[in-house]
């Protein structure tokens, strides 16, 4: 028999060049709720993921780009999840966002549309923004020796947390029937990524919590800038069809 993965020849459970099983168990009720408990438990799973960034962000993501990839969740598997528990919790309890508000006066206007979706799906275009503060990062930090790829994994991790901070304050305020978000909690958000990326590069350099502000800032302008000019230029097309 030869091995499914590499094709090497084996006689024993296991290939003995990349250790695939020879025969796959079925997969039943055991094996899901093995899956979940592997996502979710606090060794390596997702609960030890965002422990490890509250308590220490900066060095936990450094760590993960050059030295363990297998302790922490993977950045993009964690930021899907991290998203998707926001906008499930968004939709069912309808709680004010509080950091993303519009005022267009043509309600056929593109950019209207554009900006209803992204108050709607502020999880998924979470991701869209990632990549410009990256871009941002990138710019203010270039001497340190990280690559654009590198930089996006930090605020994929960031932005996750920020994701389940969204997610906890807006299940308070629905609760308390408080805004939290328009109260503080949004600021606490950003105090936390901008501190995550200033440990990321130097702890020790007040200016490095600044660049990272920034960045973090014009990121946010940058995608609300793209939005509105990709909105006025179909706009422009629907008015000359």
């Amino acid at each position: 028999m030869n091995c499914k993965n590499c094709n090497t020849e084996i006689s024993q459970n296991y290939c003995p060049s990349c250790g695939h099983p020879t025969k796959l168990k079925r997969i039943d009720g055991k094996y899901i709720l093995s899956e979940i408990g592997s996502v979710l438990n606090f060794d390596k799973g997702i609960l030890f993921t965002i422990r490890e960034l509250l308590l220490r962000p900066g060095q936990s993501i450094r760590n993960f780009i050059s030295d363990d990839r297998n302790r922490l969740v993977k950045p993009i598997v964690f930021i899907i999840i991290t998203s998707l528990i926001y906008t499930i919790s968004q939709q069912f309890l309808h709680f004010e966002d509080g950091y993303i508000n519009y005022s267009i006066g043509d309600e056929k206007s593109a950019t209207l549309s554009i900006f209803k979706w992204i108050s709607n799906n502020y999880g998924y275009t979470n991701i869209l923004m990632a990549f410009l503060i990256a871009f941002w990062i990138k710019i203010f930090f270039r001497k340190y020796n990280y690559n654009f790829f590198e930089i996006l994994i930090l605020i994929f991790f960031l932005m996750g947390i920020g994701m389940l901070a969204f997610a906890f304050f807006g299940i308070i305020s629905s609760i308390i029937n408080i805004n939290i978000l328009d109260n503080g909690g949004a600021i606490i958000v950003l105090l936390y990524i901008f501190w995550g990326i200033g440990q990321f590069f130097d702890k020790r350099k007040i200016t490095n919590y600044l660049k990272g502000l920034l960045s973090y800032v014009l990121g946010m302008i940058s995608f609300t800038l793209i939005a509105l000019i990709i909105g006025f230029l179909i706009d422009l097309m629907n008015k000359h069809t």
